[in-house]
């Protein structure tokens, strides 16, 4: 793996993420337009399912227009009674709570551990109740979830398992692919992950009944043998041929795009590591090392989160805030749920968290450009 040290102009515009399309995707996408077939009917998008579910070890690959997309039908795909529970972080991204209270189903949350900043394990057995049906694994930012005790749950108190693991595209727990856990688990294809399609996502199961309600419910629920005669409610949420043309060309790199991730990740942790003012992301856990989806800091008490972010961006340097958590959503108070509940190391990250520029196109005269510029500020 080769890092260059480039720079395009004397002014510095370094973005929080930017693609990398260098490989196949153009030639891929020429044979899109030549064939005309730019439709979810391409030859594309089952060469792309068969491709990624083999890759994350799993039988069937279901590919839909984005994540989100994929987390809903995923959810309706389990069958699971109205009303009931489903455990999951407070700390994510509001897809995971909108696919649980769409399919009528209550989410309950669980505070962050302070150091992988997933999902706190040892909180989730005190939350499952006689309601309780699922447990939802979101694996966050690069680091996996500890699936161990999260598999000891489910088979005690025989619950499902949805697995998230859009952030988490090519990584392992314990040399198994994320993605491969649980009952059914989904994948996004946004540019900023690790194999993008524009917008895409991806529903994996070993379930073939799974697989089919995934494929029925992406496809609006036509009849097999009455085409426009609906028995139930779908949706079209089905992936274009163009869609899966850039994703095969972008699996290809997989391995690759992994280690400079990680390169990229390393780079940072040495250049910042003598800062005190932040927290910085662990690099490995006794069951998996860090992918580093994005490069994420914490601040210190004494810092504050949205003065630091206009100071990057005053410096051309991007930025994202971490997630804001669930249980403080206001359209989920306005709607009068989660009254009372306090996660503290959640509340922590989301009003402390940020990351920096970490995308595939990064360079190392940009990389260096940020580490100056995170010195100077937080000094």
């Amino acid at each position: 793996m080769q890092l260059i040290r480039k720079n395009k102009s004397k002014k510095f515009v370094i973005p929080v993420n930017e693609p990398l399309l260098n490989g196949n995707e153009k030639k891929y996408l020429n044979e899109c337009v030549e064939t005309g077939w730019i439709s979810s009917e391409g030859p594309f998008v089952k060469e792309f399912e068969k491709k990624f579910s083999s890759k994350v070890n799993r039988k069937y690959g279901v590919a839909v227009c984005n994540g989100s997309a994929a987390l809903e039908i995923a959810v309706l795909a389990l069958d699971l009674p109205k009303g009931s529970e489903v455990i999951l972080p407070t700390f994510t991204i509001i897809s995971c709570a909108i696919a649980i209270v769409r399919a009528g189903l209550i989410p309950v949350f669980v505070d962050s551990d302070s150091f992988t900043w997933n999902m706190n394990v040892n909180q989730i057995e005190k939350k499952i109740s006689n309601k309780t049906k699922a447990i939802m694994v979101v694996h966050i930012y690069g680091l996996p979830v500890d699936m161990d005790p999260i598999l000891n749950l489910a088979k005690k108190y025989n619950l499902k398992i949805i697995e998230d693991a859009a952030e988490v595209i090519g990584q392992k727990y314990k040399n198994k692919s994320c993605g491969s856990f649980g009952d059914v688990s989904i994948f996004s294809f946004y540019p900023n992950k690790h194999v993008t399609t524009g917008e895409g996502g991806m529903v994996v199961t070993d379930n073939e009944y799974i697989t089919e309600r995934c494929r029925s419910l992406r496809n609006l629920c036509f009849n097999s043998k009455k085409r426009f005669v609906h028995y139930e409610l779908g949706f079209n949420f089905r992936m274009t041929n163009i869609q899966a043309a850039i994703g095969l060309a972008q699996l290809e790199r997989l391995d690759e795009f992994i280690i400079k991730k990680r390169f990229i990740g390393e780079f940072y942790t040495e250049a910042l590591k003598e800062i005190n003012s932040i927290q910085l992301p662990l690099g490995k856990t006794d069951y998996a090392q860090n992918i580093y989806w994005v490069y994420g800091l914490v601040l210190k008490d004494n810092f504050d989160l949205c003065e630091i972010i206009k100071k990057l961006s005053e410096e051309k340097i991007g930025t994202r805030p971490f997630f804001w958590c669930m249980h403080e959503q206001p359209i989920f108070i306005k709607k009068g749920f989660f009254k009372g509940e306090k996660y503290p190391v959640a509340q922590k990250l989301a009003r402390k968290g940020f990351y920096i520029p970490s995308g595939l196109s990064l360079n190392l005269c940009q990389m260096e450009r940020v580490v100056e510029v995170l010195r100077k500020i937080l000094k």
